[in-house]
Protein backbone atom coordinates (compact mmCIF):
# COMPACT_ATOMS: atom_id res chain seq x y z
CA UNK A 1 0.00 0.00 0.00
CA UNK A 2 0.89 3.41 -1.04
CA UNK A 3 1.91 6.20 1.96
CA UNK A 4 -1.10 8.05 0.50
CA UNK A 5 -3.49 5.01 0.28
CA UNK A 6 -2.22 4.29 4.09
CA UNK A 7 -2.57 7.89 5.28
CA UNK A 8 -6.08 8.85 3.61
CA UNK A 9 -9.42 9.33 5.21
CA UNK A 10 -13.00 7.57 5.68
CA UNK A 11 -14.61 8.18 2.40
CA UNK A 12 -18.87 8.80 1.78
CA UNK A 13 -21.28 9.84 -0.46
CA UNK A 14 -20.57 13.06 -2.67
CA UNK A 15 -22.09 15.80 -0.96
CA UNK A 16 -19.18 14.41 1.95
CA UNK A 17 -16.17 14.13 0.36
CA UNK A 18 -16.70 17.76 -1.05
CA UNK A 19 -17.25 19.02 3.09
CA UNK A 20 -14.26 16.27 4.12
CA UNK A 21 -12.24 17.79 1.19
CA UNK A 22 -12.96 21.46 2.36
CA UNK A 23 -11.83 20.55 5.80
CA UNK A 24 -9.02 19.16 4.87
CA UNK A 25 -7.55 21.88 2.65
CA UNK A 26 -8.39 24.54 5.04
CA UNK A 27 -6.05 22.37 7.54
CA UNK A 28 -3.47 22.58 4.57
CA UNK A 29 -3.68 25.94 4.34
CA UNK A 30 -2.79 26.32 7.96
CA UNK A 31 0.24 24.96 7.54
CA UNK A 32 3.44 27.85 6.35
CA UNK A 33 4.97 26.61 3.07
CA UNK A 34 8.41 26.79 4.51
CA UNK A 35 7.46 23.94 6.72
CA UNK A 36 6.04 21.80 4.11
CA UNK A 37 8.78 18.54 3.27
CA UNK A 38 9.77 18.00 0.10
CA UNK A 39 7.88 15.85 -1.90
CA UNK A 40 10.29 13.33 -1.99
CA UNK A 41 9.81 12.45 1.43
CA UNK A 42 6.81 11.97 1.20
CA UNK A 43 5.92 10.13 -1.61
CA UNK A 44 7.62 6.97 -0.04
CA UNK A 45 8.81 7.89 3.30
CA UNK A 46 10.22 4.50 5.73
CA UNK A 47 8.18 2.87 8.09
CA UNK A 48 9.92 4.63 10.87
CA UNK A 49 9.79 8.58 10.92
CA UNK A 50 10.29 9.84 14.02
CA UNK A 51 14.05 10.82 12.87
CA UNK A 52 12.78 13.18 9.67
CA UNK A 53 11.83 16.16 11.49
CA UNK A 54 15.55 16.01 12.77
CA UNK A 55 17.16 15.73 9.27
CA UNK A 56 14.68 17.28 6.98
CA UNK A 57 16.55 20.60 7.52
CA UNK A 58 13.36 22.75 8.53
CA UNK A 59 14.06 22.90 11.87
CA UNK A 60 17.18 24.72 14.04
CA UNK A 61 19.62 23.01 15.92
CA UNK A 62 17.66 25.55 19.16
CA UNK A 63 14.53 24.22 17.90
CA UNK A 64 15.52 20.65 18.37
CA UNK A 65 16.83 21.29 21.20
CA UNK A 66 13.43 22.47 22.91
CA UNK A 67 11.42 19.74 21.26
CA UNK A 68 13.61 17.16 22.92
CA UNK A 69 12.72 18.28 26.31
CA UNK A 70 9.49 17.06 28.17
CA UNK A 71 6.84 19.55 29.53
CA UNK A 72 8.26 19.52 33.31
CA UNK A 73 11.83 20.93 32.06
CA UNK A 74 10.08 23.26 29.66
CA UNK A 75 8.30 24.87 32.61
CA UNK A 76 11.17 25.06 34.99
CA UNK A 77 13.51 26.41 31.81
CA UNK A 78 10.68 29.66 31.20
CA UNK A 79 10.50 29.93 34.76
CA UNK A 80 13.95 31.23 35.69
CA UNK A 81 14.08 33.11 32.28
CA UNK A 82 16.15 30.41 30.01
CA UNK A 83 13.63 29.99 27.62
CA UNK A 84 10.92 32.13 26.26
CA UNK A 85 6.97 30.76 25.97
CA UNK A 86 7.08 32.11 22.24
CA UNK A 87 10.35 29.64 21.74
CA UNK A 88 8.96 26.89 23.04
CA UNK A 89 5.33 27.31 21.03
CA UNK A 90 6.82 28.31 17.90
CA UNK A 91 9.40 25.06 17.88
CA UNK A 92 6.79 22.55 18.98
CA UNK A 93 4.44 24.18 16.30
CA UNK A 94 6.67 24.02 13.39
CA UNK A 95 7.89 20.30 14.62
CA UNK A 96 4.11 19.72 15.11
CA UNK A 97 3.63 20.80 11.20
CA UNK A 98 6.71 18.50 10.27
CA UNK A 99 4.53 15.84 12.03
CA UNK A 100 1.25 15.83 10.58
CA UNK A 101 2.37 15.47 6.43
CA UNK A 102 3.95 12.46 7.92
CA UNK A 103 1.43 10.60 10.41
CA UNK A 104 -2.23 12.74 9.87
CA UNK A 105 -2.33 13.88 13.22
CA UNK A 106 -3.80 17.43 13.48
CA UNK A 107 -7.11 18.42 12.69
CA UNK A 108 -6.52 21.81 13.52
CA UNK A 109 -3.11 24.57 13.19
CA UNK A 110 -3.09 27.42 14.82
CA UNK A 111 0.37 28.53 15.75
CA UNK A 112 -0.26 32.65 15.25
CA UNK A 113 -2.94 32.51 17.77
CA UNK A 114 -0.07 30.39 20.09
CA UNK A 115 2.25 33.07 19.40
CA UNK A 116 0.31 35.66 20.34
CA UNK A 117 -1.06 33.82 23.79
CA UNK A 118 2.97 33.26 24.43
CA UNK A 119 3.91 36.89 23.91
CA UNK A 120 1.70 37.98 26.40
CA UNK A 121 2.38 35.81 28.46
CA UNK A 122 6.81 36.74 28.68
CA UNK A 123 5.64 39.99 28.74
CA UNK A 124 3.70 39.65 31.60
CA UNK A 125 7.21 37.93 33.10
CA UNK A 126 9.12 40.37 32.06
CA UNK A 127 7.12 42.75 34.20
CA UNK A 128 6.31 40.64 37.33
CA UNK A 129 9.54 38.66 37.09
CA UNK A 130 7.18 35.58 37.77
CA UNK A 131 5.06 33.49 36.16
CA UNK A 132 1.44 33.11 36.14
CA UNK A 133 0.47 30.09 37.01
CA UNK A 134 2.85 26.35 37.36
CA UNK A 135 2.02 25.67 33.13
CA UNK A 136 3.12 29.36 32.12
CA UNK A 137 4.18 29.10 28.53
CA UNK A 138 3.98 25.50 28.33
CA UNK A 139 2.59 24.58 24.63
CA UNK A 140 -0.34 21.41 25.10
CA UNK A 141 -1.70 20.04 22.23
CA UNK A 142 -5.28 19.46 22.70
CA UNK A 143 -7.73 16.37 21.00
CA UNK A 144 -10.23 17.38 18.60
CA UNK A 145 -13.56 16.92 20.83
CA UNK A 146 -12.65 19.27 23.61
CA UNK A 147 -13.89 23.00 22.39
CA UNK A 148 -11.02 25.55 22.40
CA UNK A 149 -12.63 29.09 20.97
CA UNK A 150 -11.92 29.94 17.26
CA UNK A 151 -11.04 26.45 16.62
CA UNK A 152 -11.97 23.54 14.87
CA UNK A 153 -13.52 20.64 17.11
CA UNK A 154 -15.27 17.23 16.32
CA UNK A 155 -17.43 14.91 18.00
CA UNK A 156 -16.76 11.93 16.83
CA UNK A 157 -18.33 12.26 12.86
CA UNK A 158 -18.07 15.03 10.60
CA UNK A 159 -21.49 16.13 11.26
CA UNK A 160 -20.85 17.22 14.61
CA UNK A 161 -17.53 19.29 13.62
CA UNK A 162 -17.96 22.59 14.22
CA UNK A 163 -16.03 25.84 14.67
CA UNK A 164 -16.10 26.30 18.81
CA UNK A 165 -17.14 29.71 20.28
CA UNK A 166 -16.10 29.26 23.81
CA UNK A 167 -14.34 26.66 25.49
CA UNK A 168 -14.66 23.96 27.98
CA UNK A 169 -13.96 23.36 31.66
CA UNK A 170 -10.79 22.02 31.00
CA UNK A 171 -9.41 24.70 28.83
CA UNK A 172 -10.14 27.39 30.57
CA UNK A 173 -8.35 26.26 33.80
CA UNK A 174 -5.48 25.03 31.35
CA UNK A 175 -5.14 28.97 29.92
CA UNK A 176 -5.69 30.12 33.71
CA UNK A 177 -2.82 28.20 34.62
CA UNK A 178 -0.73 29.77 32.03
CA UNK A 179 -0.51 26.97 28.81
CA UNK A 180 -0.32 27.82 25.53
CA UNK A 181 -2.52 26.20 22.59
CA UNK A 182 -1.45 25.72 19.00
CA UNK A 183 -2.59 22.70 17.52
CA UNK A 184 -6.02 20.45 17.86
CA UNK A 185 -5.28 16.25 16.87
CA UNK A 186 -7.23 14.10 15.35
CA UNK A 187 -9.17 11.22 16.83
CA UNK A 188 -11.55 7.84 14.82
CA UNK A 189 -14.79 7.58 13.62
CA UNK A 190 -17.35 7.64 16.57
CA UNK A 191 -14.37 8.58 18.92
CA UNK A 192 -15.03 4.89 20.31
CA UNK A 193 -11.95 2.66 18.22
CA UNK A 194 -8.42 2.26 19.59
CA UNK A 195 -7.38 3.14 16.08
CA UNK A 196 -8.03 6.93 14.90
CA UNK A 197 -8.76 7.32 10.91
CA UNK A 198 -11.36 10.25 10.38
CA UNK A 199 -12.54 12.47 7.60
CA UNK A 200 -9.17 14.18 8.07
CA UNK A 201 -6.90 11.16 7.75
CA UNK A 202 -5.39 7.97 9.38
CA UNK A 203 -3.14 8.11 12.20
CA UNK A 204 0.01 6.32 11.67
CA UNK A 205 2.58 5.42 14.62
CA UNK A 206 5.67 6.76 13.84
CA UNK A 207 7.35 3.77 14.97
CA UNK A 208 6.23 1.67 12.07
CA UNK A 209 3.61 3.55 9.81
CA UNK A 210 2.11 0.15 9.10
CA UNK A 211 0.84 -0.06 12.55
CA UNK A 212 -1.48 2.33 14.21
CA UNK A 213 -0.95 5.02 16.72
CA UNK A 214 -4.12 3.97 18.68
CA UNK A 215 -6.95 5.64 19.52
CA UNK A 216 -9.05 7.23 20.66
CA UNK A 217 -6.37 10.00 21.45
CA UNK A 218 -4.25 8.60 18.28
CA UNK A 219 -3.16 11.78 17.01
CA UNK A 220 -2.05 13.36 20.47
CA UNK A 221 0.23 9.94 20.37
CA UNK A 222 1.49 10.23 16.98
CA UNK A 223 2.50 13.81 18.00
CA UNK A 224 3.70 13.42 20.90
CA UNK A 225 6.01 10.44 19.83
CA UNK A 226 6.64 12.94 16.83
CA UNK A 227 7.66 15.49 19.57
CA UNK A 228 5.63 18.00 17.86
CA UNK A 229 4.05 18.39 21.23
CA UNK A 230 5.82 17.68 24.84
CA UNK A 231 2.48 16.96 26.67
CA UNK A 232 -1.43 16.69 24.88
CA UNK A 233 -4.43 16.25 26.70
CA UNK A 234 -6.33 13.30 25.94
CA UNK A 235 -9.91 11.28 27.09
CA UNK A 236 -10.47 8.17 27.76
CA UNK A 237 -13.15 6.06 28.05
CA UNK A 238 -12.24 2.36 27.26
CA UNK A 239 -8.51 2.96 26.60
CA UNK A 240 -8.20 5.98 24.55
CA UNK A 241 -5.37 7.90 26.61
CA UNK A 242 -3.68 4.33 27.79
CA UNK A 243 -3.60 2.40 24.39
CA UNK A 244 -2.52 5.10 22.17
CA UNK A 245 0.38 5.99 24.68
CA UNK A 246 1.55 2.61 24.98
CA UNK A 247 1.36 2.18 21.43
CA UNK A 248 3.48 5.37 20.37
CA UNK A 249 6.08 4.50 23.81
CA UNK A 250 4.67 7.73 25.42
CA UNK A 251 3.20 8.18 28.83
CA UNK A 252 -0.16 8.32 29.92
CA UNK A 253 -2.65 8.35 32.61
CA UNK A 254 -6.36 8.05 32.77
CA UNK A 255 -7.29 9.58 36.08
CA UNK A 256 -10.52 8.40 38.10
CA UNK A 257 -13.35 9.49 36.74
CA UNK A 258 -15.03 13.17 36.92
CA UNK A 259 -11.71 14.29 39.03
CA UNK A 260 -10.58 15.94 35.94
CA UNK A 261 -12.65 18.74 34.40
CA UNK A 262 -14.67 16.58 31.26
CA UNK A 263 -17.93 19.13 30.91
CA UNK A 264 -18.60 20.48 27.52
CA UNK A 265 -16.85 18.16 25.29
CA UNK A 266 -18.20 17.26 21.73
CA UNK A 267 -19.64 14.59 22.02
CA UNK A 268 -23.11 12.47 20.96
CA UNK A 269 -24.50 10.82 23.76
CA UNK A 270 -25.21 13.41 26.30
CA UNK A 271 -26.36 12.30 29.55
CA UNK A 272 -25.40 8.24 28.74
CA UNK A 273 -23.59 8.06 32.15
CA UNK A 274 -23.50 3.83 32.27
CA UNK A 275 -19.24 4.64 32.22
CA UNK A 276 -17.96 7.81 32.78
CA UNK A 277 -14.99 9.16 30.73
CA UNK A 278 -11.59 10.77 31.94
CA UNK A 279 -9.48 13.53 30.35
CA UNK A 280 -5.80 12.95 31.24
CA UNK A 281 -2.58 13.85 30.25
CA UNK A 282 -0.07 12.28 27.44
CA UNK A 283 3.24 13.08 27.51
CA UNK A 284 7.09 12.25 27.88
CA UNK A 285 8.07 11.47 30.94
CA UNK A 286 6.35 10.26 34.29
CA UNK A 287 6.75 13.28 35.76
CA UNK A 288 4.82 15.47 33.61
CA UNK A 289 2.03 13.11 34.76
CA UNK A 290 2.36 14.73 37.96
CA UNK A 291 2.96 18.15 37.23
CA UNK A 292 -0.43 18.01 34.78
CA UNK A 293 -2.51 16.60 37.76
CA UNK A 294 -1.03 18.69 40.51
CA UNK A 295 -2.30 21.69 38.73
CA UNK A 296 -5.26 20.86 37.08
CA UNK A 297 -6.94 19.42 40.44
CA UNK A 298 -4.88 22.14 42.19
CA UNK A 299 -7.34 24.64 40.57
CA UNK A 300 -9.98 22.84 42.43
CA UNK A 301 -12.38 21.92 39.24
CA UNK A 302 -14.84 20.86 41.56
CA UNK A 303 -16.31 25.07 42.05
CA UNK A 304 -16.98 25.37 38.57
CA UNK A 305 -18.22 21.56 37.22
CA UNK A 306 -20.94 20.36 39.69
CA UNK A 307 -20.18 16.65 38.69
CA UNK A 308 -16.97 16.93 39.47
CA UNK A 309 -15.58 15.35 42.82
CA UNK A 310 -13.26 17.39 45.02
CA UNK A 311 -10.48 14.85 45.34
CA UNK A 312 -7.05 16.26 45.71
CA UNK A 313 -3.88 14.12 43.99
CA UNK A 314 -2.09 12.63 47.30
CA UNK A 315 1.08 11.36 46.32
CA UNK A 316 2.93 8.99 48.90
CA UNK A 317 6.15 8.50 49.94
CA UNK A 318 7.00 5.25 48.90
CA UNK A 319 10.22 5.02 51.03
CA UNK A 320 8.36 4.39 54.34
CA UNK A 321 6.77 1.08 53.17
CA UNK A 322 7.46 -2.26 50.70
CA UNK A 323 5.26 -1.72 47.50
CA UNK A 324 3.26 -4.91 46.98
CA UNK A 325 2.82 -5.42 42.92
CA UNK A 326 1.14 -7.65 41.51
CA UNK A 327 1.82 -8.92 38.04
CA UNK A 328 -0.79 -9.84 35.73
CA UNK A 329 0.53 -11.64 32.82
CA UNK A 330 -2.83 -11.72 31.25
CA UNK A 331 -6.78 -11.45 31.71
CA UNK A 332 -8.03 -14.82 30.95
CA UNK A 333 -9.54 -13.98 27.97
CA UNK A 334 -6.52 -13.03 25.38
CA UNK A 335 -2.97 -13.77 25.65
CA UNK A 336 -0.46 -11.43 24.86
CA UNK A 337 1.68 -11.68 21.60
CA UNK A 338 5.27 -12.25 22.67
CA UNK A 339 6.99 -8.80 22.88
CA UNK A 340 4.71 -8.02 25.77
CA UNK A 341 5.00 -11.13 27.32
CA UNK A 342 8.38 -11.05 27.13
CA UNK A 343 8.43 -7.07 29.01
CA UNK A 344 6.14 -8.79 31.49
CA UNK A 345 8.81 -11.51 32.26
CA UNK A 346 11.46 -9.01 32.32
CA UNK A 347 9.41 -6.33 34.65
CA UNK A 348 8.99 -9.30 37.01
CA UNK A 349 12.18 -10.38 37.34
CA UNK A 350 13.84 -6.92 37.90
CA UNK A 351 11.08 -6.65 40.78
CA UNK A 352 11.84 -9.64 42.48
CA UNK A 353 15.41 -8.76 42.24
CA UNK A 354 15.04 -5.43 44.41
CA UNK A 355 14.42 -4.96 48.31
CA UNK A 356 11.99 -2.18 47.49
CA UNK A 357 9.08 -4.46 46.41
CA UNK A 358 7.25 -7.40 46.83
CA UNK A 359 5.79 -9.03 43.66
CA UNK A 360 3.29 -11.41 43.49
CA UNK A 361 1.07 -13.00 40.57
CA UNK A 362 -2.01 -11.32 40.30
CA UNK A 363 -4.98 -13.63 38.84
CA UNK A 364 -7.75 -11.93 37.27
CA UNK A 365 -11.33 -11.91 38.30
CA UNK A 366 -13.91 -12.85 35.18
CA UNK A 367 -12.33 -10.37 32.88
CA UNK A 368 -14.28 -11.95 30.45
CA UNK A 369 -17.85 -10.84 32.58
CA UNK A 370 -16.68 -7.43 32.61
CA UNK A 371 -15.74 -7.02 29.35
CA UNK A 372 -19.02 -8.44 28.05
CA UNK A 373 -20.69 -5.24 30.81
CA UNK A 374 -19.44 -2.69 29.40
CA UNK A 375 -19.71 -3.20 26.13
CA UNK A 376 -23.34 -3.46 26.55
CA UNK A 377 -22.78 -0.03 28.46
CA UNK A 378 -21.44 1.95 25.67
CA UNK A 379 -24.35 1.89 23.40
CA UNK A 380 -27.43 1.11 25.08
CA UNK A 381 -29.51 2.65 22.29
CA UNK A 382 -28.23 -0.35 20.40
CA UNK A 383 -26.04 1.89 18.00
CA UNK A 384 -29.31 4.00 16.92
CA UNK A 385 -27.77 7.25 17.37
CA UNK A 386 -24.28 6.43 15.51
CA UNK A 387 -26.01 4.49 12.30
CA UNK A 388 -28.20 7.65 12.52
CA UNK A 389 -25.26 10.45 12.04
CA UNK A 390 -23.70 8.68 9.75
CA UNK A 391 -26.76 8.12 7.63
CA UNK A 392 -27.53 11.84 7.66
CA UNK A 393 -24.29 12.91 6.89
CA UNK A 394 -23.70 10.49 4.20
CA UNK A 395 -20.15 9.71 6.26
CA UNK A 396 -19.07 5.46 5.36
CA UNK A 397 -19.25 3.80 8.75
CA UNK A 398 -15.75 2.65 9.75
CA UNK A 399 -15.60 -1.01 9.91
CA UNK A 400 -14.46 -0.50 13.59
CA UNK A 401 -17.71 1.61 14.30
CA UNK A 402 -19.31 -1.59 12.96
CA UNK A 403 -17.75 -3.77 15.03
CA UNK A 404 -18.72 -2.14 18.47
CA UNK A 405 -22.23 -0.88 17.99
CA UNK A 406 -23.17 -4.63 16.76
CA UNK A 407 -24.34 -7.66 18.19
CA UNK A 408 -23.92 -9.59 20.26
CA UNK A 409 -22.62 -6.99 22.88
CA UNK A 410 -25.09 -3.86 21.74
CA UNK A 411 -28.52 -3.89 22.02
CA UNK A 412 -31.13 -1.47 22.66
CA UNK A 413 -32.85 -1.40 26.36
CA UNK A 414 -35.96 0.04 27.70
CA UNK A 415 -35.60 1.71 30.79
CA UNK A 416 -36.14 -1.31 33.14
CA UNK A 417 -33.76 -2.98 31.02
CA UNK A 418 -31.05 -0.31 31.63
CA UNK A 419 -31.70 -0.40 35.45
CA UNK A 420 -31.15 -3.85 35.38
CA UNK A 421 -27.16 -3.56 33.36
CA UNK A 422 -26.20 -0.73 35.92
CA UNK A 423 -27.54 -3.13 38.83
CA UNK A 424 -25.42 -6.28 37.39
CA UNK A 425 -22.33 -3.16 36.45
CA UNK A 426 -23.11 -2.59 40.58
CA UNK A 427 -22.56 -6.13 41.05
CA UNK A 428 -19.35 -6.89 39.61
CA UNK A 429 -17.88 -3.78 40.71
CA UNK A 430 -18.12 -5.20 44.29
CA UNK A 431 -17.08 -8.81 43.46
CA UNK A 432 -14.30 -7.12 42.08
CA UNK A 433 -13.38 -4.71 45.07
CA UNK A 434 -13.69 -8.05 46.94
CA UNK A 435 -11.48 -9.83 44.90
CA UNK A 436 -8.83 -7.07 44.81
CA UNK A 437 -8.40 -6.73 49.00
CA UNK A 438 -8.13 -10.98 48.92
CA UNK A 439 -5.43 -10.61 46.23
CA UNK A 440 -3.25 -8.21 48.73
CA UNK A 441 -1.87 -5.61 46.52
CA UNK A 442 -1.13 -1.91 46.20
CA UNK A 443 -1.00 -2.43 42.41
CA UNK A 444 -0.94 -4.37 39.45
CA UNK A 445 1.57 -4.15 36.88
CA UNK A 446 -0.55 -5.20 33.55
CA UNK A 447 -0.57 -5.08 29.58
CA UNK A 448 -2.38 -1.92 28.36
CA UNK A 449 -3.61 -4.07 25.07
CA UNK A 450 -3.26 -7.78 23.75
CA UNK A 451 0.53 -6.73 21.94
CA UNK A 452 2.21 -3.56 20.82
CA UNK A 453 0.69 -1.36 18.22
CA UNK A 454 -1.78 -3.66 16.29
CA UNK A 455 -2.18 -3.42 12.52
CA UNK A 456 -4.63 -0.66 10.68
CA UNK A 457 -8.21 -1.72 11.37
CA UNK A 458 -7.26 -5.17 13.42
CA UNK A 459 -7.84 -3.87 17.37
CA UNK A 460 -10.89 -5.96 18.45
CA UNK A 461 -10.29 -5.84 22.20
CA UNK A 462 -9.88 -3.40 24.48
CA UNK A 463 -9.96 -5.81 27.41
CA UNK A 464 -6.45 -4.71 29.10
CA UNK A 465 -7.98 -1.07 29.36
CA UNK A 466 -11.88 -1.35 29.50
CA UNK A 467 -12.06 -3.83 32.33
CA UNK A 468 -9.84 -0.76 34.47
CA UNK A 469 -12.97 1.85 32.98
CA UNK A 470 -16.11 -0.41 34.04
CA UNK A 471 -13.62 -0.38 37.65
CA UNK A 472 -13.19 2.92 37.41
CA UNK A 473 -9.69 2.31 38.53
CA UNK A 474 -6.70 4.62 37.56
CA UNK A 475 -4.02 3.39 35.14
CA UNK A 476 -0.52 5.19 33.74
CA UNK A 477 1.29 3.98 30.85
CA UNK A 478 4.91 3.70 30.97
CA UNK A 479 7.89 2.37 27.91
CA UNK A 480 9.58 -0.56 28.85
CA UNK A 481 12.25 0.36 26.74
CA UNK A 482 11.69 -2.66 24.50
CA UNK A 483 10.95 -2.98 21.52
CA UNK A 484 9.49 -5.61 19.44
CA UNK A 485 12.15 -8.13 17.41
CA UNK A 486 11.45 -10.40 14.66
CA UNK A 487 14.43 -11.82 16.18
CA UNK A 488 13.02 -13.19 19.52
CA UNK A 489 9.73 -12.30 19.70
CA UNK A 490 8.41 -15.57 18.67
CA UNK A 491 5.85 -18.17 19.45
CA UNK A 492 7.89 -21.66 19.89
CA UNK A 493 4.87 -23.36 19.66
CA UNK A 494 1.13 -21.65 18.36
CA UNK A 495 -0.11 -21.50 21.84
CA UNK A 496 -4.29 -22.65 22.07
CA UNK A 497 -6.57 -20.12 22.12
CA UNK A 498 -8.81 -19.27 25.63
CA UNK A 499 -11.42 -17.39 23.75
CA UNK A 500 -13.06 -16.27 20.42
CA UNK A 501 -10.92 -13.30 20.88
CA UNK A 502 -8.10 -14.80 21.65
CA UNK A 503 -8.19 -17.06 18.39
CA UNK A 504 -8.62 -13.84 16.53
CA UNK A 505 -5.30 -12.32 17.78
CA UNK A 506 -2.81 -15.37 17.54
CA UNK A 507 -4.02 -14.96 13.77
CA UNK A 508 -2.93 -11.17 13.89
CA UNK A 509 0.42 -12.01 14.60
CA UNK A 510 3.56 -12.23 12.14
CA UNK A 511 6.90 -10.88 13.96
CA UNK A 512 8.01 -9.24 11.08
CA UNK A 513 4.85 -6.67 10.89
CA UNK A 514 5.63 -5.51 14.21
CA UNK A 515 9.24 -4.57 13.99
CA UNK A 516 10.23 -1.55 16.04
CA UNK A 517 6.86 -1.23 17.57
CA UNK A 518 7.35 -0.09 21.69
CA UNK A 519 6.66 -2.22 24.01
CA UNK A 520 4.76 -0.47 26.96
CA UNK A 521 3.05 -1.72 30.19
CA UNK A 522 0.06 -0.04 32.63
CA UNK A 523 0.36 0.22 36.52
CA UNK A 524 -2.99 0.58 38.04
CA UNK A 525 -4.50 0.80 41.39
CA UNK A 526 -8.01 1.14 43.13
CA UNK A 527 -10.51 3.94 42.70
CA UNK A 528 -9.27 7.02 43.91
CA UNK A 529 -5.56 6.11 44.27
CA UNK A 530 -4.18 8.11 41.22
CA UNK A 531 -1.37 9.42 43.32
CA UNK A 532 -0.38 5.98 44.31
CA UNK A 533 -0.29 4.93 40.28
CA UNK A 534 2.47 8.24 39.65
CA UNK A 535 4.28 6.92 43.03
CA UNK A 536 4.21 3.46 42.14
CA UNK A 537 5.49 3.43 38.86
CA UNK A 538 8.24 6.04 39.52
CA UNK A 539 9.69 3.12 41.68
CA UNK A 540 8.73 0.49 39.48
CA UNK A 541 10.28 2.25 35.95
CA UNK A 542 13.20 3.15 38.14
CA UNK A 543 14.18 -0.46 38.79
CA UNK A 544 13.67 -1.43 35.58
CA UNK A 545 15.64 0.78 34.36
CA UNK A 546 18.50 0.23 36.82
Amino acid sequence: MSFKEKIKGIGGSASYEAKARALREQLEAKIPAGLKLPPAILEDPPLDITHIPEICGLLTVQELDITGLDATAVCQKIAVGELTAVEAVTAFGKRAAIAHQLTACLTDFFLDEGIKQAQQLDEYFQKEGKVIGPLHGLPISIKSHYPLKGTVGCGGFLMNTETSTEDCDMISILRSLGAVFYVKTNQPQSVMHLESKSSCGRVLNPHNTNLTAGGSSGGESALIAMKGSCIGLGTDIGGSIRCPSAHCGIYGIRPSSRTTPIRGLLWYQHGQDGVFASSGPMCRSGRDMRLFLEAVLGANPSLRDPDALPIPLKVPDLTQKKLRVGIMMHDGVVMPHPPTIRALNLVKEKLEASSEVEVVDYIPYDHDRGYSLIRELYYEDGGATVRRLLEESGEDMHPLTEWVISPPHVKNHDAAQIWKLRDQRDDYRREYSDHWWSQNVDVVVCPPFQGTASRHDTARYWGYTTIWNLLDYPGAIFPTGLVADPAVDIYQELPIPMSAADEYNISLYDPAIFKGAPVSLQTVSRRFNDGLVLAAQDVIERIIQS
